[in-house]
């Protein structure tokens, strides 16, 4: 029978009320207290954005090591490079290569090393266990060597900067990694100051005991509860349904006997928030809770051992735990069940926890798992794993994407994972987010060296190692974990979730989970843009550039995945492989189109449009990335009212500064101890799309601003004794203005 245990009664609206002033507090956890108040992972982040970059070929090519943006002393080889005000997430490169790295944090070189540095050319064989130098500034759980992780080295700590920050490689074999970085436009909003990271400071113990609870239940445990046990006797049955208006769900936790798991892995969870039409959650349990099968061959007791996420065996007791523990607000009802069930006799144990909302009803977003069965890839284009436009009936979504859970392959093929993440956020024509691969982006590296591994935040939890040692098949089944915490990726009005696949070109099976927040109306709003080169739009926004170039016209592209069809990919012969496949064979994936602008090494001042009600600005720039380096500031002037602007009126913005070029330098030298060589690659993806955020104390209330951009020259060769092929200016193609707002509070319906 169901049994119901309510340890509260609802409260009053009146109560339950939030004031107005009490909408309006904008705080955002950082730094560490991302972890600390991860009961706040459901709230809008107004005024930050994310961003992944990565060591990814810049000629849409599928070799994703090696490549620096340029190089200064020979152990100083620069991946990324950074300025404004944030704070650098997650690192990750492949096994030691690269190390010692720099962390150069406002002007400060901080030196991190890893225990193979020493011998790297024996590590492998001579070492089964390695750590960071200095290891207390990245302890586990927040720091994982090449021995746990099978084939990369992690560092999830905090690394604030208050205004610039870069990484830099002393040796250049092999030296991929990718990394996320937020940056802020209000430091007043945020729950803790910008102070600047340096490599002797150790990580709050706190934090350290938090991650090292991964696997078990961390979610509060004197609150509300429905828990129960029901017999899976139907096609579709309803575990609970709560109707607790302003509520947040803490815990999800189901659990079944071992002998059922594998015939009960396909049912679907789904999850429907106050009386929508179409659920948030609907996805296979299995997959929901992090792995691709219930299979668990080595029989450890966690195949899935996630701080949010986990999926334990209890060979004690003979049953299957699962747990999520990402927070879930709603605001009316939510209604639990599962579907897709062969009826018998077998039985499921439940659990929901859940309490009061206390943060501001429309500061928070709902919790999505939105899943996506792909038997088929499309040749030649990018697989989308999640399009919020349109999704559950929206158009519009604000929210924080909270990372993924995918199988990459039904029959042991490894293959499958050479194929870049590339995130697109509220319609950016350039991704946000790049990486070099996907086990890459799942916390692994040279394919976890075909093992399985399961950490807080990352994992291959299944999948045997090669087709001819899988004991089954569910043992085929590949597939892999990652998820955000402090390093998800906010958005305004849209996510576009989109992997590669080997080149585009795999025709494997894939399937996933992806996991975000979303409420539906947009917090980040498109209020005016301005077409450089179109004298009428020129005109309109008042645009004056003295020393700005004559109109010229680019043909080029975006950065988009392969150009062509290649011939080969990974060692495929795909002409053998996929019917038809020859004839494709260099055919034209994505053209080249016209663009028009100018470029000015002076200043350039246009006024824009903005929401009187706003909260701050994102000023979106599409450029050419042939010129390298482009640095400039950004003054900010209100409240024209028909006046000449004096001097006096600019408030400086920051500095907007875009690092590399489309030109870069590869350097893949004979050994790990090799100098590094000097290979210049060019690539014909010149357009690019890049933002500048605006703090809301320059705009708020406004209507119109005037913007002016100052071009500031950098000094920077692309490696000593060797200049960029093109001089450095400030490229402007198009501005495009959005203003963050409130998101209205839009119950789904």
């Amino acid at each position: 029978m169901k049994k119901i245990i309510s340890k509260c009664l609802l409260a009053s609206l009146a109560v339950m009320s939030i004031s107005a002033n009490a909408q309006n507090v904008l705080s955002v956890p950082v730094g560490f207290d991302a972890y600390r108040k991860w009961d706040q992972l459901p709230l809008q982040r107004i005024g930050v954005r994310a961003y992944m970059r990565s060591t990814y070929d810049r000629t849409g090519g599928g070799s994703d090591a090696s490549h620096f943006l340029f190089m200064n002393k020979e152990d100083e080889n620069v991946t990324l490079s950074v300025k404004g005000k944030g704070i650098l997430y997650f690192f990750r490169t492949n096994h030691w290569h690269g190390s010692p790295w720099h962390f150069k944090i406002d002007g400060i070189d901080n030196v991190v090393k890893e225990t193979a540095t020493s011998d790297p050319v024996n590590a492998i064989k001579t070492l089964k266990e390695t750590a960071f130098i200095p290891n207390a500034a990245f302890p586990k759980p927040l720091g994982w060597t090449w021995g746990a992780t099978k084939g990369a080295d992690l560092i999830w700590v905090p690394m604030a900067f208050q205004d610039s920050m870069s990484i830099a490689y002393s040796r250049t074999f092999y030296g991929t990694g990718y990394y996320i970085y937020h940056l802020y436009a209000n430091e007043q909003n945020l729950s803790q100051p910008i102070r600047s990271w340096n490599v002797n400071k150790t990580p709050d113990q706190d934090i350290v005991d938090l991650v090292n609870l991964s696997g078990k239940d961390i979610a509060p445990k004197n609150i509300n509860a429905q828990q129960g046990q029901l017999k899976l006797n139907q096609k579709t049955i309803t575990l609970a349904t709560l109707k607790n208006p302003l509520s947040l769900v803490r815990a999800v936790k189901l659990s079944f006997p071992l002998s059922k798991a594998m015939d009960l892995e396909r049912i679907h969870l789904k999850i429907t928030w106050d009386d929508a039409a179409y659920p948030s959650v609907d996805a296979p349990l299995c997959l929901f809770f992090g792995a691709g099968t219930f299979f668990n061959r080595e029989k450890k007791e966690f195949l899935v051992k996630g701080l949010p996420i986990n999926i334990r065996y209890d060979y004690i007791n003979n049953k299957v735990e699962l747990a999520c523990y990402y927070p879930m607000p709603f605001f009316k009802t939510a209604k639990f069940e599962l579907t897709g069930i062969a009826p018998d006799n077998a039985e499921i144990n439940y659990e929901i926890r859940y309490e009061k909302l206390k943060t501001a009803s429309n500061r928070n977003a709902y919790f999505h798992a939105t899943y996506k069965d792909i038997p088929k890839p499309d040749l030649g284009q990018d697989m989308t794993w999640l399009d919020t436009r349109g999704i559950e009936g929206h158009q519009q979504w604000s929210g924080s994407f909270l990372g993924t859970s995918f199988i990459f392959s039904h029959n042991a093929n490894l293959n499958t994972l050479e194929g870049d993440p590339r995130f697109f956020f509220d319609d950016s024509k350039s991704p946000q987010a790049y990486g070099t691969g996907t086990e890459e982006w799942a916390g692994g590296g040279d394919y976890w060296g075909g093992e399985n591994m399961t950490l807080p935040l990352a994992g291959h939890p299944c999948g045997s190692t090669e087709k001819k040692t899988a004991v089954n098949d569910k043992d085929l089944i590949q597939s892999a974990y990652r998820f955000l915490i402090a390093d998800l990726m906010p958005f305004g009005n849209r996510a576009v979730i989109n992997f590669e696949h080997s080149e585009n070109v795999s025709q494997e099976h894939y399937e996933a989970v992806s996991y975000w927040y979303g409420m539906p109306s947009a917090s980040l709003i498109k209020t005016d843009s301005i077409d450089i080169g179109k004298q009428d739009d020129e005109l309109r926004h008042a645009y004056y550039s003295p020393e700005a170039s004559k109109v010229e016209t680019i043909l080029s592209r975006y950065e988009w995945g392969p150009d062509k069809f290649p011939a080969g990919a990974w060692g495929l012969d795909l002409p053998k492989r996929i019917p038809g496949y020859k004839e494709l064979i260099g055919k034209e994936i994505y053209p080249a189109h016209e663009e028009d602008g100018r470029h000015t090494s002076g200043i350039s001042e246009f006024t824009v449009s903005m929401s009187p009600d706003n909260l701050g600005a994102l000023l979106r720039r599409t450029l050419d990335y042939r010129y390298p380096n482009q640095t400039a500031e950004v003054y900010i002037a209100g409240n024209l009212s028909g006046r000449k602007i004096k001097e006096k009126d600019w408030k400086k913005a920051g500095i907007w500064y875009l690092a590399g070029s489309s030109t870069c330098m590869f350097s893949r030298p004979a050994g790990e101890l090799a100098k590094r060589v000097y290979q210049i690659e060019t690539s014909n993806r010149r357009f690019r799309d890049d933002e500048f955020l605006i703090p809301a104390k320059l705009t708020r209330g406004l209507s119109k601003l005037r913007v002016r951009i100052k071009f500031i020259p950098t000094i920077q060769q692309l490696y000593p004794g060797k200049d960029f092929p093109e001089q450095s200016v400030w490229s402007e193609l198009r501005y495009q203005v959005y203003s963050y707002v409130l998101p209205q509070v839009k119950p789904i319906k």
